[in-house]
């Protein structure tokens, strides 16, 4: 606990979403407030989610929780985008827009999260930065329950909100599709904010709809498997298995297209707090939000953002273990167990090298293969703040957390994710260029930099096509690359689980 300070006011002229209308300390005296300081790019923040949800439904008559979105990017700071991860997280308490750091710095805060504790009586009597503080949380908010009602300085009373999710629900036939791999078998699209996996052919005719489309963990059959949030795959194209990172289930799964059936082949179903290097069962070793996946040979390569590392599950004698990064946040070259990375979020292969969109430093990196390989920064500053908007080489390469990379024609393509922009870069003279998109979110066709996107987050190549999970506009684009033409890839048949509506593309 800290001594008791008066909490600063909340300003009313902010923007505020999940909410009709701002609200002030004054008018919650008598509940328990959260303030979350946070900032949707990153994983820690999410991590967190799951607790104050657990909270909030468990003290709903006496707790509130408001975030406090605090931008680390600039492209985070515009109110439509923080509307957009507040749909895609389904955050249901109120959103306070931080302009300029102007609340964080009135409470002091120095990291993202951190949970600010205001009592009954509008006073703040604790706060803790990081992620694993459900128990100690739910414990003190126990406590102040008690202690104000013998006071009788307690409010039960429920609040009541407009949510952003009632304004705009989510009945798109994909919803924030964070992946997409293009095989000899079709399209894999991870229809991420429906829970589930489509299996498309290139020209958009679905042979597969994979999952309920509601969040859960359980194996089965296509029509009774549940994924949760799943994000980047991978494809065993003689085998027919597709390989799944199910992030939110802190799991990697497999997907027999021959047979209909999916299977859990690493992780727990419960985030591992472990950053350190280590190894196990894959079935009894826990894994933190994996984000992408590579399979070369009888190994999956594993781009696990929460702990900043990337991992490697041997398929034959299941096996998983960490194989390269300290599990630190940052951006360190050199041998495996020195390196460190920040949310890795994409992963590709050349054969000899792998190459990773590493979005909390902006940059590509490269990751040798064997056992005494080497990682390097293939461009991008390489520091958390060393973001932008520069085409260039090396570390003068600016980009704003990519989360997508393929490799393709000697090549790597990449989403420069807060930027809308698709790029170029050579990995190995670290070139990187502008190819589509003219920075401006939108959903705009047409041809190379004259189009838009909005946060898109995956890519893959097949033949001359480019295929782009153009995340915000729940859609995927296809890019002729002879022409860099893009249009809008339209499904026949597809729809939201449980409804289903006409669409219009532009």
């Amino acid at each position: 606990m800290i001594p008791r300070v008066r909490a600063p006011e909340l300003p009313q002229n902010y923007p505020w979403l999940n909410t009709e209308k701002p609200l002030s300390l004054k008018q919650l005296k008598g509940r328990v407030v959260i303030l979350d300081f946070w900032t949707y790019c990153c994983i820690n923040c999410l991590h967190i989610l799951p607790d104050l949800k657990y909270l909030e439904q468990k003290y709903q008559n006496s707790l509130t929780v408001i975030g406090v979105h605090s931008a680390k990017f600039d492209n985070e700071k515009e109110t439509e985008n923080i509307r957009q991860a507040i749909l895609r997280y389904d955050i249901e308490h109120p959103v306070l827009v931080d302009i300029n750091f102007r609340v964080w710095q009135e409470y002091a805060v120095r990291a993202w999260p951190t949970l600010m504790v205001i009592d009954p009586q509008t006073y703040v009597v604790n706060y803790v930065s990081g992620e694993g503080h459900r128990d100690s949380l739910d414990q003190l908010i126990e406590n102040l329950i008690h202690e104000h009602r013998e006071k009788g300085t307690i409010n039960f009373q429920e609040l009541s909100l407009t949510l952003e999710k009632q304004r705009q629900p989510l009945i798109t036939p994909l919803a924030f599709p964070g992946k997409v791999l293009a095989t000899p078998a079709g399209l894999f699209i991870a229809d991420s904010g429906h829970h589930r996996l489509v299996m498309s052919s290139f020209n958009g005719e679905v042979f597969h709809i994979i999952g309920t489309g509601k969040s859960g963990f359980t194996d089965g059959n296509f029509s009774e498997a549940q994924f949760s949030a799943p994000q980047g795959m991978a494809y065993d194209a003689e085998n027919q298995i597709l390989y799944v990172a199910d992030t939110e289930n802190h799991a990697l799964r497999k997907v027999d297209i021959k047979r209909q059936v999916v299977g859990t082949i690493a992780g727990t179903g419960e985030q591992s707090h472990n950053t350190r290097p280590h190894s196990g069962a894959a079935l009894e070793t826990a894994l933190n939000s994996p984000w992408d996946l590579e399979k070369i040979g009888n190994s999956l390569f594993i781009a696990m953002a929460g702990n900043h590392q990337i991992w490697q599950l041997d398929l034959e004698n299941h096996i998983v273990k960490t194989y390269a990064g300290t599990g630190g946040e940052g951006c360190v070259d050199g041998n495996f167990t020195e390196s460190a990375f920040a949310q890795p979020s994409g992963i590709t292969t050349d054969g000899k090298e792998l190459f990773i969109a590493d979005s909390e430093i902006s940059s590509i990196r490269g990751v040798e293969l064997g056992e005494n390989g080497k990682v390097r920064t293939v461009c991008g500053g390489g520091f958390l703040f060393d973001f932008g908007d520069i085409d260039g080489q090396y570390f003068d390469v600016r980009l704003q957390h990519c989360l997508g990379v393929d490799f393709f024609q000697n090549h790597l393509w990449v989403t420069d994710t807060y930027n809308h922009k698709i790029k170029l870069v050579n990995p190995i003279t670290g070139d990187c260029q502008t190819v589509l998109g003219d920075g401006s979110a939108g959903l705009q066709n047409g041809q190379g930099k004259n189009t838009r996107f909005f946060e898109p987050s995956g890519l893959s190549a097949i033949d001359s096509y480019l295929y782009i999970s153009d995340t915000n506009n729940h859609v995927i684009r296809r890019v002729d690359l002879e022409t860099l033409e893009v249009t809008t890839l339209q499904f026949s048949g597809l729809c939201a689980p449980e409804v289903c509506i006409p669409t219009v593309f532009y």
